[in-house]
This record gives C-alpha cells, sequence and structure tokens, in this order.
C-alpha cells in the first residue's frame, strides 16, 4: 500500500511536469528586437539624456497553454540601480484572442479592451530604455503571460508592482525575451 505522502509527491510532479511541457510551447518573439542582442534607438527613450525613438517593439507569442483567457505584457530592467529595477512597460487585459503588438503599439493601437499602467517613468506606457550613462549594458526582459483570467481588476493608474502581484496568482505559464542597452 503506496502511503498519502508518496502519492500527493508523485500527483505533484506530475502536475509539474504537465505545466513545464505546456509553458515550453509558448514563445516569444519580435521583428524588432533579439535574444540577447542590443536594443535599437527605435526602442530607446527620448529623454533624460537619451535621443531614441521611444516606440514599443512588435512582439509576437504563439504556443499559450489550453485555458488562457488574457495576456500580460511587461518590459522590465533588472539592472537599474534603484534596488527594485525599473518598469518600462505594463499592458495588460490583453484579450486571449491577440497574438501580437504592433512596433509602436503603446498608447496607440493596443488590442480592444487591454489597458496599460503606470510604469517607473510615472504614466502608463512604454518608455524606452536610457540606463546610466557609463552603467554596464543593462537587460531589457520583455515577458508575455498568459492568464487563467479574463481581466485583472485594476486601472491604468495600478502600479507594476500590482499588476505583478496579480500577475503572479493569475498566471498560467510565461515567455520571455531578453535584450541588452548601454551608453
Amino acid at each position: 500500500m503506496i502511503k498519502t505522502g508518496k502519492i500527493l509527491a508523485i500527483a505533484a510532479g506530475f502536475a509539474a511536469a504537465v505545466g513545464t511541457a505546456e509553458a515550453a510551447d509558448f514563445h516569444l518573439t519580435s521583428s524588432d528586437i533579439a535574444e540577447g542582442r542590443s536594443l535599437s534607438a527605435a526602442q530607446v527613450l527620448n529623454g533624460f539624456g537619451c535621443t531614441g525613438d521611444n516606440r514599443s517593439p512588435q512582439l509576437s507569442w504563439s504556443g499559450e497553454p489550453a485555458g488562457t483567457k488574457s495576456f500580460v505584457v511587461t518590459a522590465y530592467d533588472p539592472d537599474a540601480p534603484t534596488g527594485s529595477g525599473w518598469w518600462h512597460w505594463v499592458a495588460f487585459n490583453i484579450p486571449a484572442s491577440a497574438h501580437d503588438l504592433a512596433t509602436a503599439a503603446s498608447g496607440k493601437t493596443m488590442p480592444a479592451g487591454s489597458l496599460e499602467s503606470r510604469t517607473d517613468f510615472g504614466g502608463p506606457g512604454f518608455g524606452g530604455a536610457c540606463p546610466p550613462a557609463g552603467d554596464k549594458a543593462h537587460r531589457y526582459v520583455f515577458t508575455v503571460y498568459a492568464l487563467k483570467v479574463d481581466k485583472l481588476e485594476a486601472d491604468a493608474n495600478a502600479s507594476a508592482a500590482f499588476i505583478g502581484f496579480m500577475t503572479h496568482f493569475n498566471s498560467l505559464a510565461k515567455a520571455t525575451l531578453t535584450a541588452s542597452y548601454g551608453r
């Protein structure tokens, strides 16, 4: 006779393996940015001493797990000298029928029903890369999360931390693309 603890451990291992298999099929790509490569001037901020175009990149995703009801897209710099990184973009309540965002979609052509909330620049919408001059190149992590809920109960004034908290508890899988930029 198998003990209850062993049954639970086997079930948990199986559930983790299934979740990993589903998540492994979830991919994020871009025609504007490439994994491990430097961002172009198009995704660099026009301000704080930087002179870029401040355009959100084109993003496409596929292979989300069954049961996905909406998506969240974020851009985050874990290397910002703040002690907590820097949120460059937070978009949520993207419908499950959407599988891409066009170049410069932020603030212009986001899918119907989606919202962009406050970043560390203080307002909603994409804010491009602009690490301190002379600092090492920073990483910019673009992530799409597949959620099990139709929408997060938040508005455009929600902080990145709040959206992150809600995303964490409703996420089925995530896919990332990491680029870099230094000046």
